[in-house]
């Protein structure tokens, strides 16, 4: 089943002989329980994709549709909601509000909705079980470590249940022994809470671990690669061998 389509989108800016093309007529899916990569150089369009999908920024032509809702139809003042309802984020740094316990961080989106107390234990004893920081509960973000901090934050991103997780560049501040275990966490979710996942990313290592990677070039979609049965090592190399492809050499890309 399509969690996401995106159909011929288009974001420009300037006026006049003065445009840039920043997406230019990108069209692709994602099923149920996929867990994508977008990938391109700096300038590439990607960043701004993630924006339109996640109604940050609006699209200039097209349709983004998640679910069975065409956001690029919904009311400013309804998107909040949407939001809310339908989409969680992984971010860079992860946000979490250090005068806060662990199980406050995860439960914020629950507390401002004013959901019943008992409702909000539930669920955040649950995700908090399945991701292994139950005992952290009451902690702070302070006394705990780097990779607990992660699974804090994807579980916040995890507890209404939305039905896509966007991701951008979540490893991008992260040295390489942090960046494998928020990667490791982000596969647990995709591949034992069935979550979707939509992760916009330079690194290669980073989309070693992903399903498929979609290439941006230009704005607009270059290529397309599938993990399949590849060992992460086999598909690390086809992604590097598509970004040679892409132009401007690897390092531009990373």
């Amino acid at each position: 089943m399509q969690v996401l389509k995106l159909e011929n989108v288009k974001k420009y800016y300037g006026v006049n002989t003065n445009i840039t093309k920043a997406v230019d007529g990108v069209s692709f899916s994602v099923d149920e329980s996929e867990f994508v990569a977008i990938m391109g150089a700096s300038g590439s369009g990607k960043t701004t994709l993630l924006n339109c999908i996640s109604t940050i920024d609006n699209v200039t032509s097209g349709n983004i549709i998640v679910g069975d809702k065409n956001i690029t139809q919904i009311k400013e003042e309804k998107l909040a909601d949407f939001r809310k309802e339908n989409l969680g984020f992984v971010f860079q740094d992860f946000n979490l509000l250090d005068t806060l316990t662990i199980e406050e961080n995860i439960a914020l989106s629950l507390i401002i909705n004013n959901e019943n107390q008992n409702n909000i234990d539930k669920k955040v004893k649950e995700i908090a079980t399945k991701l292994g920081i139950e005992d952290i509960l009451k902690k702070f973000p302070y006394e705990v470590s780097g990779g607990q901090k992660q699974r804090c934050a994807c579980a916040r991103a995890l507890i209404n249940k939305p039905k896509i997780i966007l991701a951008d560049e979540p490893t991008g501040a992260l040295d390489s022994k942090a960046s494998r275990m928020l990667l490791e966490t982000m596969s647990e979710m995709n591949k034992n809470l069935k979550a979707t996942i939509l992760m916009v990313t330079h690194d290669s290592f980073s989309a070693s671990f992903c399903q498929r990677v979609i290439f941006i070039k230009d704005g607009k979609v270059f290529s397309e690669i599938l993990k399949g049965e590849k060992t992460r090592k086999e598909f690390f190399n086809e992604i590097l061998d598509v970004l040679t492809l892409l132009g401007g050499g690897v390092e531009d890309v990373k």
